[in-house]
């Protein structure tokens, strides 16, 4: 073979190569078109689907949204009705309120008119009649020949004096009618008050004399050069007498609260037998501390005895400080007791808040209490502690009036004062002589009834009142002033008396008629 036959069979294998490559080409391309053609139509179908199911969604959604925006609406459209009509309502029932003012109106227009014609009617008929009660008045000027209101002056003298004849008969009635009832039930409740209150109350004396068992303690108690006698003088502010006195030492000062705290601080030196200057004031210390809260004690259980409650810690203090003091050998803790009871049965038969009048009578004395004593009279100085620790006005009066200081203003005060007296005037409740008690009251009115124009005398509330009555022809009422006043005068340099006297000058005019 020659190479051109080689070369035409190898070109023709060539080509047969390349023809089958291009048909297995086709082939395997028509394959994969088709494959891809059926994906296609698989994936537009499947888009079909989606397509629809999304525009299902789609338009259920819509129709949701429309929904709710519809019922929005709706809700929204019903809220403006009913604004609506409410404003329908409200316009119609300013309307019917507007139509109702005006025929208001009308009407008060339509009286207005009709008053104003009444009144204009009424003025006329008032000018008339005061026009004939002026042309009546003038004749009656003429007949009687007096003046209206030289008239009216005679008939309002003669309607006062015959006014003033008749009330002074009715009370005249009354009084006479008043006075004998006031006596008889005065002197019930006094007598049953004194017989349901106990009078049994010994005198208490402060103790002045301490007694030993025998003079060996005497020196004991000087000590050596006098300095334990001085040391106890200053620690108790207590004069100490140890003189030839079997089997006693005296103990003196006017202070009752210091004498008792002596003799305490005695008693106990002497029965522990230690007696120096350190023990002593040591000893004496404790025995104020006991004294202090014994004087607490003693304020406390008065109070809860006589049923008295809230009252002031200090006011308690001084309550326990009454039983070391004394007021003309009455001890003033039992004069207390015995004046609130006293006040207590009293009220009670009065129909007086018992428990008020109680509690004054516990406090009328509180005056007489403290250690400084002012210049006041007792019952002021008891007032202004009172006022001080919150007690109530009845009570602060009735302690500041018992002695008549102050204007009474509540029936507890006299009830207090009588009690008072009660309590102090019955016999040997004080230790005041009779004779010179009797002579002190004598001698009062006397100095009194010297002066010229002084017709009587009479000295009232223990000697604590003169009361002068003068001759009103004699006396003037300056003239009455002055007589006062020269008379406290001459009390106040020449005479002795306890607390104050208070003088009152009485000048008055009498006139008695009789009608036969």
């Amino acid at each position: 073979m020659d190479s051109n036959t080689i070369i035409f069979i190898g070109i023709g294998a060539l080509a047969g190569i390349l023809l089958g490559v291009l048909i297995t080409y086709l082939i395997v391309k028509k394959a994969n078109q088709s494959k891809a053609n059926n994906i296609i139509k698989e994936a537009e179908a499947e888009a079909e689907v989606i397509k629809k199911d999304k525009i299902l969604q789609a338009k259920e959604k819509f129709l949701q949204l429309k929904a709710e925006h519809e019922k929005s609406i709706n809700e929204k459209n019903q809220a403006i009705q009913i604004a609506e009509n409410k404003i329908k309502q409200k316009e119609q029932s300013l309307s019917q309120k507007q139509e109702q003012v005006q025929r208001k109106d009308q009407e008060l227009d339509t009286l207005r008119g009709n008053l104003t014609h009444q009144l204009e009617i009424l003025t006329a008929k008032q000018t008339e009649v005061e026009k004939f009660h002026r042309r009546q008045v003038e004749q009656l000027e003429t007949l009687s020949g007096l003046s209206a209101e030289e008239a009216k002056a005679q008939l309002v003298e003669s309607l006062k004096a015959e006014a003033k004849t008749d009330a002074m008969s009715h009370i005249k009635d009354i009084v006479e009618e008043a006075k004998i009832n006031a006596n008889k039930e005065a002197k019930k409740i006094v007598i049953q008050t004194i017989q349901r209150v106990a009078t049994e109350h010994a005198i208490e004396n402060s103790v002045s004399v301490f007694n030993i068992e025998n003079d060996e303690i005497k020196g004991r108690i000087i000590g050596r050069e006098g300095r334990n006698i001085r040391a106890l003088e200053a620690a108790t502010g207590i004069e100490i007498i140890v003189d030839d006195t079997p089997e006693a030492i005296i103990l003196s000062g006017f202070d009752p609260v210091r004498r008792e705290i002596a003799r305490l601080s005695l008693h106990q030196l002497v029965t522990d037998g230690r007696i120096h200057p350190a023990r002593i004031e040591e000893v004496v210390e404790k025995v104020k501390k006991q004294i202090e809260e014994e004087i607490i004690e003693t304020g406390k259980r008065t109070c809860i005895d006589l049923g008295i409650h809230g009252l002031h810690p200090e006011l308690i203090r001084m309550v326990g400080r009454m039983k070391y003091r004394s007021s003309y050998g009455q001890n003033l803790l039992q004069h207390s007791r015995e004046v609130a009871n006293l006040c207590a049965t009293m009220a009670a038969e009065l129909g007086v808040n018992i428990k008020l009048a109680k509690r004054a009578g516990l406090l009328h004395d509180i005056g007489k209490v403290p250690d400084d004593s002012p210049e006041v009279p007792h019952a002021i100085l008891g007032m202004q502690l009172a006022e001080k620790f919150k007690e109530k006005a009845e009570v602060c009066n009735a302690i500041g009036a018992h002695h008549d200081e102050i204007e009474m203003n509540t029936l507890i005060a006299p009830i207090v004062q009588v009690c008072d007296a009660i309590s102090g005037a019955r016999p040997g409740a004080r230790r005041e002589v009779a004779e010179q008690y009797i002579k002190r009251l004598k001698d009062l009115e006397a100095l009194a009834l010297s002066y010229p124009g002084v017709e009587k005398t009479y000295a009232i509330q223990a000697g604590r009142e003169l009361r002068v009555i003068v001759a009103s022809d004699k006396v003037s009422d300056k003239d009455s002033e002055t007589l006062s006043f020269d008379i406290s005068q001459r009390i106040q340099t020449e005479m002795t008396y306890p607390g104050q006297v208070k003088v009152t000058v009485i000048r008055e005019t009498r006139s008695v008629n009789y009608a036969k």
